[in-house]
Formats: C-alpha cells, structure tokens, sequence
C-alpha cells in the first residue's frame, strides 16, 4: 500500500474531539436552563428585610407572650367564598371587636384584602373572591374591646 492510499482512507479517531465539543455545549445548555429557571421563578425570600425581622426576633416573642396572655382563641373557616372568623375569651365569652385582614398567597405574596362584617353571635365574616384556588393564609387582626390586638394567621384551602 503506497503512502498515498493509507492517506485517502478516513482517519476513525477525528470524531473524539468532537465528543469533548459536545460535553462542553451539553454543560452550556444546562447551566443555562438552569440559570433562567433560578432567575425566573420563586426567589426563596418569604419575608421581606429577614436579617433585620431575625436581629428583633425577641420583639416578635414578646408580642406572641402578649397574645398568649390573653388566652384567646380564634376559629377561622372558609366556606364557599365567605371567610367566617369568630374569638372567644380566657372564660369562653365571645369577644366583640373590629376585624382586619388580608388572604396571602404563602409562596407568591399576592394579597386579597378583607372587608369584615358583624354576622351575629361574635361570627364576622368577609366574601371573598381570590383570583386561584388553591392554599392561601388568612393574616387577621382584631383589634379588642380595650385596646388590645390579637393577631391571627390560619391557612386555608380556596376551591
């Protein structure tokens, strides 16, 4: 075989370089899918400014003592668009008071205001309409009879 022919035949190893090309373009695509799917869904931060609400975290232990001193209690429920919230007393006693709050998406931070409504026997209650179904926190506040404020978070299921 002359030197001439050995050279007309293909060389069968040009296509292992070509395999580190790939690996490398293959690296690329997925840090790059990767990277758009950190930039562009859900951030991880649930609450806003957490190093400074963690360097006054016994603030919010002495207003959750407060509230326990209390001994009230809160019965929150969801039925067919209505938010129904009712609190009674150390002693049992319903309690009368002005109802405040908000329905929060717990992962989107998207906010439906609530408008309360004296229903009778201590029962408030909001109609709402959230935009999804799905789970939501209902972040109420009551403000008492004698000034004080009982805070109420409770989740809830939106079908």
């Amino acid at each position: 075989m002359s030197h001439s022919a050995r050279d007309a035949q293909p060389r069968r190893s040009l296509w292992i370089p070509w395999i580190f090309v790939g690996g490398m373009l293959l690296v690329v695509v997925v840090n790059g899918g990767l990277v758009y799917a950190a930039l562009s869904t859900f951030t991880g931060v649930t609450v806003g400014r957490s190093f400074d609400r963690g360097r006054t975290y016994n603030r919010v232990l002495e207003t959750a003592a407060r509230q326990d001193a209390l001994g009230w209690q809160a019965e929150v429920r969801w039925e067919h668009g209505v938010l129904l919230v009712a609190a009674v007393d150390r002693d049992g006693r319903p309690l009368a008071g002005a109802w405040e709050g908000v329905l929060v998406r717990p992962l989107e931070g998207s906010e439906h205001p609530l408008t309360f409504r004296a229903a009778g026997n201590a029962t408030y209650v909001a109609h709402a309409q959230p935009a999804r179904p799905g789970q939501w926190e209902a972040r109420l506040r009551l403000l008492g009879p004698g000034g004080q404020v009982f805070e109420v978070r409770r989740r809830i299921i939106v079908s």
